[in-house]
């Protein structure tokens, strides 16, 4: 009786090796092809390697000049490129737009840095050769936009937005704060 009980352990052990391996093998199949056809995208539309200037770079350099609190070089940074003018729609998840503004250029994620914020990393011992940002502090901005108003004005979002090169007209946002309600409601 258990001989039996183990030739029936050693075939089940046999059958759910033989199932993981397949599927090991249709997930390795399906991640080779799916690189291979990454492939041949980069092939037939390769990355541009003739843009000369990047208005994401403008404006992570503008930036970097506001917030050291050189607002006058932030302001006048020269621009290589004709900027686009657009339209800024910002959301209130369940209200509606709060506020439309004209963007100077274009808008980027306040993730994105002008340097790499570490060196190198190893996985195996977890260490990380962490770099200062071009300001010399260390860390991570939130989840998030920012952009420039056609005034040189700086602006940071962290909701929904929608972002056009063409204007919608919104005549009454949703939400209106002015300084005398705030102080009335109080």
């Amino acid at each position: 009786m258990k001989n039996w009980k183990r030739i029936i352990l050693a075939v089940a052990l046999v059958a759910m090796m033989v199932t993981l391996t397949a599927c090991s093998d249709a997930n390795y199949a399906d991640r080779s092809t799916t690189e291979q056809v990454a492939r041949t995208m980069a092939e037939r539309q390769p990355t541009p390697s003739d843009i000369t200037y990047s208005l994401s770079r403008y404006n992570l350099i503008r930036r970097t000049y506001y917030l050291a609190g050189e607002f006058e070089k932030a302001k006048s940074l020269p621009c290589e490129v004709r900027k686009p003018l657009g339209y800024i729609y910002l959301f209130v998840e369940g209200v509606g737009c709060v506020l439309t503004d004209s963007v100077d250029g274009i808008v980027t994620s306040m993730r994105s840095y002008l340097t790499p914020d570490s060196e190198r990393y190893s996985a195996g011992s977890g260490y990380i050769d962490w770099l200062a940002d071009v300001d010399g502090t260390y860390g991570d901005n939130p989840d998030g936009i920012f952009y420039f108003d056609v005034n040189g004005e700086y602006h940071e979002w962290t909701g929904l937005y929608y972002y056009s090169q063409n204007y919608y007209p919104i005549d009454d946002p949703v939400i209106k704060i002015v300084q005398q309600e705030l102080e009335a409601a109080n």
